[in-house]
């Protein structure tokens, strides 16, 4: 299968700076691409800069709070503006809760809306007009096992992941005519600080690591035949198959 070089493109990844969108950003920064990254933190996001920088790459800050419903235009906005086109637009940040479903509040379900639903449907509402403009584009939905299985006292996180599957599923379709791809990837247990958090139970040791879907990510993003994966599922090697 031939690939395609993602040299001058410009990408937009969301919860660069730790985990798997620092994965992605470093990814995406050595195959040539002009990274933007936006995070909460701006001293974590610029010590990732940092260390693209130093190794060759671009890499642009964004800092923002993805709950805030104005944060996706300005973001892209910026994007624009620092770079002046958008090919690539990767949602990966997200937030949890934990704790039985009918005790929890309607600010965690608020929360965890706004973070892991409400702000991947803005950010391609304002993204889609641009990468149309550049005659295609990529969206890439990083959502979690979840999106399709359910875990007891993770009830507002299991929905809001449902909505972000549910929502791609439709977007993919219709930005189709726009040779713009939506593609759904969802892992399992990875080594980051959210997993440590929410599964404690789990050995570091048999984990995915964040680089493993990152490498998933530069393959859909090179391998743009006329072959589409429209959704993976990425388990760790020790766990049940078929999920």
């Amino acid at each position: 299968m031939n690939t395609c070089s993602l040299q001058g493109k410009v990408a937009l990844v969301t919860g660069a700076s730790r985990g798997i969108g620092r994965a992605i950003a470093f990814a995406l920064a050595q195959q040539g691409v002009i990274v933007v990254g936006t995070a909460r933190s701006e001293e974590t996001l610029q010590t990732v800069q940092h260390e693209i920088i130093t190794v060759g790459g671009t890499f642009h800050c964004v800092v923002a709070n993805l709950a805030d419903p104005d944060s996706p235009k300005k973001i892209v906005d910026t994007t624009i503006a620092a770079c002046g086109r958008l090919d690539i637009l990767v949602n990966n940040a997200g937030i949890v809760a934990e704790g039985p479903l009918l005790e929890a509040t309607v600010e965690e379900w608020d929360r965890l809306m706004a973070v892991n639903a409400r702000a991947p449907f803005l950010l391609c509402k304002e993204a889609i007009p641009f990468m149309k403009a550049a005659g295609g584009g990529t969206i890439l939905q990083i959502v979690s096992v979840i999106g399709v299985k359910a875990y007891v006292n993770q009830g507002i996180y299991t929905a809001s992941k449902h909505a972000l599957m549910g929502m791609s599923k439709v977007l993919a379709q219709e930005v189709q005519k726009d040779n713009i791809r939506v593609h759904t990837i969802l892992p399992g247990g990875v080594a980051t600080d959210m997993i440590a958090q929410v599964r404690p139970d789990l050995n570091p040791e048999e984990l995915m690591q964040p680089e493993d879907i990152a490498e998933i990510v530069i393959f859909l993003l090179t391998h743009r035949s006329n072959a589409v994966i429209d959704d993976i599922h990425v388990r760790r090697a020790n766990s049940s198959p078929w999920f």
